[in-house]
């Protein structure tokens, strides 16, 4: 899960609504006992990973250590929960997630985030490349351009992965679990 509060306040209409349906699924997956792993994309001062010619993007945003970089406190991490820092768009490039993944056996990853045509897309084609089977959560999802987002979860996705809404999700995984 990748969810800033600055991209969002930024980039994401309707945000709320977003965020609350992110947070009945973390909320439901800890009660399935479902590991949370957030991945979220911070700088570090100066932008030292940032071409040149892309700085303008990022000026003053996402600096690790500032509030913009901060998980909402709505999905807030809690402790067990791991927070994996990227420094690029895609999860994996940049990070340990692999690595942590693997190491917790974990197989299958549901992904929510913003922003779709963004990180989500980078998330969804990179674990798909390398075998992790995929869940994504249309609407714990968001991109500032609704017809990107329409297009990614009614036409991409579905060739790589599993995706449902929020309350299927947690039907689903109520129903798996016994957690009804």
């Amino acid at each position: 899960m990748s969810n800033s509060g600055e991209i969002l306040s930024t980039f994401v209409p309707g945000q709320e609504a977003v965020v609350e349906r992110a947070a009945s699924v973390v909320r439901g997956a800890r009660r399935a006992g479902i590991p949370i792993i957030y991945v979220v994309v911070r700088f570090r001062e100066g932008y030292p990973e940032v071409l040149p010619e892309l700085l303008h993007r990022f000026s003053g945003r996402l600096l690790e250590g500032t509030p913009g970089a901060d998980i909402h406190p709505a999905v807030a991490p809690l402790p067990g929960d791991v927070v994996v820092t990227k420094r690029r768009t895609g999860p994996f490039s940049t990070t340990d997630l692999e690595a942590v993944l693997r190491a917790k056996g974990i197989t299958t990853l549901v992904v929510m985030g913003v922003i779709t045509g963004g990180c989500v897309l980078s998330t969804v084609r990179w674990a798909a490349d390398v075998d992790y089977r995929l869940i994504v959560v249309s609407d714990g999802c968001a991109d500032p351009d609704p017809d990107v987002h329409r297009v990614l979860v009614e036409k991409v996705f579905p060739r790589q992965a599993t995706v449902m809404t929020a309350q299927d999700f947690l039907e689903f995984i109520a129903e798996a679990s016994g957690t009804r």
